[in-house]
């Protein structure tokens, strides 16, 4: 599913500043974003960022982050 995006590519995603669980790598933490990135092909690629305790944020495909 897509949210609003914004003009710096920013998705308005529901799960905002809130706990998530990236399903592929089991990583929780808070989602701080979810951009969009277009590849040289013209394909644009979800991205979630996910910033676990260790504050290090990590990336993954938006589809698979769930509620935590």
């Amino acid at each position: 599913m897509t949210y609003p995006v914004d003009r710096a590519g920013h998705e308005q995603h529901p799960l905002l500043r809130q706990q998530v669980q990236d399903i592929a790598s089991k990583c929780v933490g808070v989602l701080d974003a979810v951009t969009h990135e277009t590849h040289s092909d013209g394909r644009v690629v979800r991205v979630a960022h996910v910033r676990p305790d260790s504050g290090i944020t990590v990336t993954t495909h938006a589809d698979n982050i769930e509620p935590a």
